[in-house]
């Protein structure tokens, strides 16, 4: 298998110093020779090297740079002089050292490296990439998408020509038609299906229309089948929007409550909560925790709480917290429930008959576009004075509707939804879910949580998380790691809910396989 990483320690300096000489001394006598068949660079200490590697032997590199002078300065003076306009448009970083192994070049390696070479510019914020491209692999270089710039510098064997690389430029390459198919694991956008892209090439109907009236009363009721709820409000916006329009109705009740947050989206909640001026207590558990239910009985039972608020899956953790309790106790007490279920809803079975709020979205598990955001209840909600009306359940109360949706989202939420109405959908992410369990029985994944839910998981992983990740997009794998708590932490997840998910969950665990066993060595 050949794969892609960062080189950051010294026995991956060594290989790439006999590499550098066996390609820029032996074959293309640019440097003198050496009893020690090695060649360090001379910019070494401001390289970036981007190698790959055929299991664990490394087969091909090219270094990255960005401190002035380039070497291409030093040949032809600032390479800015001879650049178009295209190339100017951001900072600029110089790629040398671009070899491969003789019995290794067959396209793909090189076509490796382009690609890591591309993700790792645009990770970095680079415009354009300068190379001295020599005069023997022009044909190669135009396949990666380079274009010559100046005129060829040098003499004998070792002649250059000066090219650079855009993004626009790599992407229109015949290594970027050929490249390895990338893999994401993130909890969204979602790679919609067939069936619900051509939704999106439809011409938009007024939400005025009967046509329209007809469809969002077909989803409604869609919906409230799942839930056995009795009222849904679908609002146009993010699950956030929704979990504010929820927190909205909650000041209307005039009572304190209690917010339970063991997660980055409870702490949302709570955030949300203060921003509405609400009153409330906390109960705060360790991030990927459960909730000791004996502590959150004695809040309850205190009387002095009319409404408890709270997450159901918790994206920042892959947990689903167990309400099965929670929601029996706070119905004889008669205390109000009230669920962020933005990411459990479509994950997993559950019913909101005895919830008074709960929230969802038409992104996440259910596999739709983003952008419709919608708030369940078992009561008619009024319309509010003092909400503002846009975030006012009650304007969307009895079928009303009072702004407008997109025809072509509530199109494909449609689609998206008929995956429920035999169980495929949950099935389907269910029978992932288990591929994943089997995969931390057997040791090749760890858990932070082992109260999962089959939309996401987070995953433990060595201290070197940063690298992990890092490595694995340059080999093709997207693992969630961007927001800011995951950053913080230094947490890598999994989404189940990509339509490859099959596919990409077996290659990534032979690349993990490998990954592994090298950086044991």
């Amino acid at each position: 298998m050949y794969w892609c990483k960062i080189a950051r320690t010294e026995k991956e300096f060594e290989a790439i110093a006999k590499l550098n000489y066996e390609t820029f001394v032996e074959e293309i006598p640019q440097h003198e020779h050496h009893p020690s068949g090695k060649r360090t660079d001379e910019f070494h200490a401001e390289n970036t090297y981007l190698i790959v590697l055929k299991n664990q032997e490394l087969v091909g590199m090219i270094a990255l740079r960005d401190e002035r002078p380039f070497s291409l300065d030093r040949k032809m003076g600032l390479v800015e002089h001879g650049l178009p306009e295209e190339a100017l448009d951001g900072k600029l970083c110089e790629i040398r050292l671009l070899s491969v192994r003789k019995d290794h070049r067959n396209g793909r390696v090189f076509f490796m490296l382009a690609r890591a070479l591309a993700d790792h510019a645009y990770e970095k914020g680079y415009g354009a990439a300068v190379i001295s491209g020599t005069v023997r692999e022009l044909k190669l270089y135009d396949q990666l998408g380079f274009k010559a710039f100046g005129k060829p510098v040098g003499s004998g064997e070792a002649v250059f020509v000066p090219m650079y690389l855009t993004k626009q430029h790599y992407e229109q390459s015949v290594a970027a038609r050929f490249q390895n198919k990338r893999y994401t694991f993130y909890p969204g956008p979602n790679e919609l299906s067939v069936e619900m892209k051509k939704v999106f090439q439809r011409s938009p109907i007024s939400h005025r229309s009967y046509q329209f009236e007809v469809s969002l009363k077909r989803v409604r009721t869609m919906l409230l089948e799942m839930t056995e709820a009795s009222h849904v409000h679908l609002l146009a916006g993010s699950g956030t929007l929704a979990n504010e329009a929820m927190i909205a109705q909650i000041t209307q009740l005039e009572s304190k409550g209690v917010i339970l947050v063991n997660g980055a989206f409870g702490e949302r909640l709570k955030q949300q909560a203060q921003r509405w001026g609400l009153a409330y207590d906390t109960i705060e558990m360790k991030w990927g925790e459960p909730f000791d239910y004996s502590e959150v009985e004695h809040h309850l039972k205190s009387g002095m709480y009319g409404w408890i608020l709270l997450t159901h899956g918790e994206t920042s953790t892959g947990m689903l917290n167990d309400v099965a309790q929670i929601k029996k106790l706070c119905n004889e007490l008669g205390i109000k429930v009230c669920m962020d279920c933005v990411s459990s809803f479509g994950a997993v079975r559950f019913q909101l008959k005895n919830i008074y709020l709960a929230t969802g979205v038409s992104g996440k598990a259910i596999g739709s576009m983003s952008g419709m955001a919608m708030v369940f209840s078992n009561h008619i909600i009024e319309e509010s004075h003092t909400i503002p009306t846009y975030l006012d359940l009650g304007c969307y109360s009895n079928g009303q509707i009072p702004f407008t949706y997109s025809s072509q989202m509530l199109a494909s939420l449609e689609i998206a939804l008929g995956a429920y109405k035999q169980n495929e959908r949950y099935d389907l992410l269910n029978t992932r879910y288990q591929t994943l369990l089997m995969a931390e029985t057997n040791k090749e994944l760890e858990f932070l949580t082992g109260q999962g839910y089959p939309m996401i998981v987070t995953l433990k992983v060595p201290s070197k998380t940063e690298y992990l990740v890092k490595d694995a997009r340059l080999s093709g794998f997207d693992l969630h790691a961007q927001s800011e708590y995951l950053k913080q932490r230094k947490w890598a997840q999994l989404s189940l809910i990509q339509p490859d998910f099959e596919e990409a969950f077996e290659k990534f665990l032979l690349w993990l396989h490998h990954y592994k066993a090298y950086e044991k060595q």
